[in-house]
């Protein structure tokens, strides 16, 4: 590997700027003067902007590329255009036994719950499968429904909702993971050469953005031969930290096959598992997120926990003993105090370890449990993206949660201020993988089109939000003396921005223009 020059622009350390930067064997040799009396193979910035790369650190790389190998149904705005598009793909595909694709709006339905008989119209002869993009819903034909035995008769699982009809009868949506995968276990099972180009259209995805590292927040032991497969085939084009999933039913069993899966996985270069994902509850938009107090328009309901509080603690403190970083997804205000009990149980009762727990989303906390980050150590991971209010709120979770508590979403000022690191991610193919457009809304909390301020008090600095996107990222993949910041000796994971951020109009950072971006000193965008 030759050694490189960048210059002529700024180059952001993300603590201070200079005027040049070189990498040699895929590592930061040098900055400022130094660098350019070392030389290399000249790299000009055009007056653009270096900076550490992006990292995300909440991501399903795989599920977002495998959504390319399906009907292209998340660009669609409407039923019409969602039933026509998986229409044209059934038929240009009539080798196929399943249609699955992903993945849709639910908020262009009321309540999200949509029709199986839609989908009947252009595919009444085969199985359709879609997921939301929430991931935590999907939208399945009568066949499907047929083939898994979903009639009026059929009980909602105890993870789960069949949403029916005035008569009773199944509509085809399916809410969270028992109801979900009712349907979702039929489906046939992706080849590894259709696994492995998964990873590899998500790698062109995330270098494109700018991201050279990725949490990996929803690991299947069928996923750990597809990523080390793409590593042995040059495929896979960003470094990997994988999040086993825990099953609140089969757990303790599990633990052994996490620690068996970690050591198949030590000593790559590319990919580590040294994480358990946890999904403590749902989604707001969905009515499924863990409550301290009931939904308002289901005053019958705090939600659906994916957890007994009692049972998360104490499969926290176990995966915690085993050696691994928690991930606990979190939505609801009880969702995520369950989560933060549960770490405060692991912290008093096992050995004192860097462990760096991190809750993910972090979408509702109830005040009372703000401190609680920084006290515990957790680490706090955003979707900056969804501090906005577009429809998924404006339709779905304002009036789940009623204005004061909607009011208390995404308080990252508020964390930071406390002393808590953050960390950003895209929670990819949920929400877009870009982080400018996340760094955009941290900023200005609002929507692409201008909207007013949501809940001001909350904005970030773009500092700040650069260094959630780099530093935070890296904090939490325990590589912050390797990677988040530049300086001699660090990993050379770089992006190339067409402008300077910091001298750019908060709401149009999101046209600021990835130009480059290098893993390892090799360039792969």
């Amino acid at each position: 590997m030759s050694d490189l020059l960048f210059t002529g622009g700024t180059i952001w350390t993300g603590h201070d700027v200079t005027h040049a930067l070189s990498v040699r064997d895929g590592r930061v040799s040098a900055l400022g003067d130094e660098a350019v009396r070392r030389g290399g193979s000249v790299i000009d910035l055009g007056g653009g902007f270096l900076m550490p790369a992006f990292g995300d650190g909440h991501a399903h790389p795989l599920f977002g590329g495998l959504e390319a190998q399906g009907p292209q149904i998340k660009p669609c705005g409407t039923v019409a255009e969602i039933v026509a598009e998986v229409g044209r793909y059934a038929a240009e595909h009539p080798e196929l036994e399943w249609i699955v694709g992903g993945s849709y709006d639910p908020t262009i339905v009321p309540g999200g719950e949509f029709d199986a008989r839609w989908l009947d119209e252009v595919v009444p002869d085969r199985p359709v499968v879609l997921r939301a993009y929430d991931y935590h819903t999907v939208w399945c034909n009568t066949p499907a429904l047929e083939r898994a035995g979903i009639d009026p008769d059929t009980p909602d699982p105890r993870l789960g909702w069949i949403v029916r009809r005035a008569d009773g009868t199944p509509m085809g949506t399916l809410r969270e993971w028992h109801a979900c995968d009712l349907v979702l276990d039929l489906v046939p099972a992706k080849s590894l050469d259709d696994l492995v180009e998964g990873l590899a259209e998500a790698g062109r995805a995330m270098a494109a953005a700018g991201i050279t590292w990725v949490q990996d927040a929803w690991v299947e032991p069928y996923m750990v031969p597809a990523y080390l497969e793409a590593e042995r085939r040059g495929a896979l084009r960003f470094r990997a930290n994988l999040g086993f999933r825990a099953d609140p039913d089969r757990w303790r069993d599990q633990r052994a096959e996490f620690t068996a899966l970690r050591a198949q996985v030590d000593g790559h270069e590319l990919v580590t598992a040294n994480t358990v994902k946890f999904f403590a509850d749902g989604v707001i938009e969905g009515g499924t997120a863990a409550m301290l107090e009931p939904y308002t328009d289901a005053p019958h309901s705090c939600g659906m926990p994916v957890w007994d509080p009692k049972a998360l603690a104490e499969a926290v403190v176990a995966v915690d003993a085993d050696g691994f970083q928690v991930h606990i997804h979190a939505i609801g205000d009880g969702g995520i105090r369950a989560a933060l009990d549960a770490v405060a149980l692991a912290v008093r009762t096992n050995e004192r370890w860097d462990r760096r727990p991190v809750i993910a989303h972090t979408q509702l906390v109830d005040p009372a449990d703000l401190a609680r980050f920084a006290e515990l150590g957790v680490i706090a991971n955003f979707e900056p993206l969804w501090a906005q209010l577009d429809p998924l709120q404006t339709e779905l979770s304002v009036p789940r949660l009623g204005q004061p508590r909607a009011d208390l979403q995404y308080p990252m000022e508020s964390l930071r201020a406390s002393g808590a690191v953050l960390s950003f991610g895209s929670d990819w193919p949920v929400s877009s993988q870009e982080p400018l457009l996340g760094i955009q809304i941290a900023t200005t909390r609002q929507t692409v089109g201008g909207s007013p301020p949501w809940t001001p008090d909350e904005r970030l600095g773009l500092d700040d939000a650069l260094r959630a996107y780099t530093w935070g990222v890296a904090y939490q993949a325990f590589a912050e003396d390797r990677r988040g910041t530049l300086a001699a000796g660090m990993d050379a994971d770089l992006v190339w921005l067409g402008r300077d951020p910091r001298e750019v109009e908060p709401l149009e950072l999101r046209h600021v223009r990835v130009l480059g971006t290098w893993l390892g000193g090799t360039r792969v965008a």
